[in-house]
């Protein structure tokens, strides 16, 4: 497998989104799936997908504790681009058994809680959402924060035992805001507010000047644990 990805990688060289996406339907069809967390990433190559490959499956994480403008930008998302997005849910009951053992914010008062959380309202349900496929895209960015530094175009996700595709890898920030400019696509209003990374409403806050671009994200904990443990190998 790792003579694959090294070749993928040498293929997918300076390529454009438009090549990487075009590169991965060719090579994994209906086994590839865009898990998007309705940021502006998710956003720039959803808008790509709809015009290389309108059928492929998109699915985005519900965790019950989301903003209401993500679930804004969700429909204005499917109506814009005739799409259906795919809702995953966490299962009921663990969340229920968790929530009345440890309490209703229980990811405040220990890392070990907020990543059990994480673990049962994000993980587990990607797993089940990644049963059919053989590769995932991601809108992951180096720019994004100190974990993602080393990351490739095409990586085997050993979490989930399946390769997956960052086709903005190497993008930065005012290539996302321009290209989401100049294409009209469609985002979460809440990065106009100072949210540059947004994920459940109860851990995510706006960044002060001065901040990195994951700052808001469980501001209370400290740099080095700030993974939901998706992309955590």
């Amino acid at each position: 497998m790792r003579n694959r990805i090294e070749e993928y990688n040498e293929r997918l060289s300076g390529a454009t989104l438009r090549e990487i996406i075009a590169f991965s339907v060719c090579e994994f069809g209906a086994r590839l799936a865009l898990a998007s967390s309705m940021g502006a990433e998710d956003q720039v190559i959803t808008d790509m997908i709809a015009e290389v490959a309108p059928e492929m499956r998109i699915f985005t994480l519900d965790t019950g504790r989301m903003f209401q403008e993500t679930y804004d930008l969700i429909a204005i998302t499917e109506d814009q681009y005739k799409i259906k997005i795919q809702m995953v849910f966490p299962d009921a009951y663990d969340v229920e058994e968790m929530v009345n053992s440890r309490g209703i914010n229980l990811f405040y008062e220990s890392v070990e809680n907020r990543k059990l959380c994480c673990h049962i309202r994000k993980v587990e349900p990607m797993k089940r959402a990644l049963l059919e496929t053989d590769a995932w895209i991601s809108g992951l960015r180096r720019e994004q924060s100190a974990t993602r530094q080393n990351m490739q175009v095409v990586e085997w996700d050993e979490r989930y035992n399946r390769i997956k595709i960052n086709p903005l890898i190497d993008w930065t920030s005012k290539q996302l805001g321009e290209y989401i400019h100049d294409n009209k696509i469609p985002y979460n209003t809440l990065h106009d507010k100072g949210y540059p990374s947004i994920g459940c409403l109860p851990c995510t806050r706006a960044v002060l000047a001065g901040e990195d671009f994951r700052a808001g994200r469980w501001w209370w904990e400290s740099a080095e644990n700030k993974e939901c443990g998706l992309h955590v190998k």
